[in-house]
């Protein structure tokens, strides 16, 4: 407890009371996050949930925007109007974390420093849990790296290598058995993709980059096989090394030490 004669005079001025609107917004996202209103749901009308929560217009229009900015609602106005609740979209997410990362001056290197923690770990989760389909689906990513490979670098979209190589890792993230995983990489995909776009456009030795998508392939078919025997350390510490290898090839020269501002600009 903060001795009365030591608080200081602007204590009150720390701590926000929440506006009205917000309170009701909170009561609304309560009903919605636990399910007592579902996707597609109609929310009372106007008149009544200005009755019910005994404010004005203008209030509760005022918590409509709080949560149609958390895409939680959608409120369509004329005649047929109403207001209809809304799965959130990971989009969103991505966007406001996109935007702190930007903000707060992370590095590319940051960035991947951190992938190089989770993925390896999911990787071993995958290895763990993974079903008929997810090893299915691993193979038909690797399939599809390899065939883009095979063709070879003349007149190759190294764009689209990069692409098919996110792929199987979209995967491994996806497919873990871990919903707070896999969020993660949803709202990083978008920071990674343009890295990995951004890389790709300013190749200049096409022979190393084939040969770097090569060993890609044989590393994604050898991963795939330990997924497949249930081998999950193995998987974990072959995923490591992958990320490891990768990492340098992706943060050469002054890569590392450029923001994730710098991919949006």
């Amino acid at each position: 407890m903060v001795d009365a004669v030591n608080r200081p005079k602007n204590v009150s001025k720390l701590v926000r009371a929440p506006k009205t609107a917000e309170l009701i917004a909170d009561e609304l996202r309560r009903q919605i996050v636990r399910g007592v209103l579902n996707e597609g749901d109609a929310l009372p009308t106007e008149v009544e949930l200005v009755k019910q929560f005994g404010v004005s217009r203008p209030t509760l229009r005022e918590a409509f925007r709080i949560l149609e900015s958390e895409s939680l609602i959608v409120v369509r106005r004329g005649s047929r109007g109403g207001v209809l609740v809304c799965s959130p979209e990971t989009s969103v997410a991505a966007r406001h974390f996109g935007l702190l990362l930007q903000m707060s001056g992370t590095t590319l290197a940051d960035v991947y420093e951190a992938r190089k923690v989770f993925e390896p770990a999911a990787a071993e989760m995958l290895a763990q849990r993974a079903t008929p389909g997810d090893i299915a689906d691993l193979k038909a990513a690797a399939g599809a790296l390899a065939a883009l490979v095979d063709e070879g670098t003349a007149g190759a979209d190294f764009a689209e290598w990069s692409a098919a190589t996110f792929r199987f890792h979209d995967l491994i993230m996806e497919r873990a058995g871990n919903k707070t995983v896999m969020l993660i990489a949803a709202v990083l995909r978008d920071v990674v993709t343009r890295h990995m776009t951004r890389v790709m456009r300013s190749v200049t030795d096409q022979a190393e980059i084939e040969k770097q998508f090569k060993r890609t392939v044989r590393t994604f078919t050898k991963f795939t096989a330990l997924v497949e025997a249930g081998s999950a350390v193995e998987a974990r510490e072959l995923w490591a090394a992958h990320m490891d290898r990768a990492g340098r090839s992706m943060l050469w020269g002054g890569i590392a030490k450029e923001t994730v501002v710098d991919l949006f600009v």
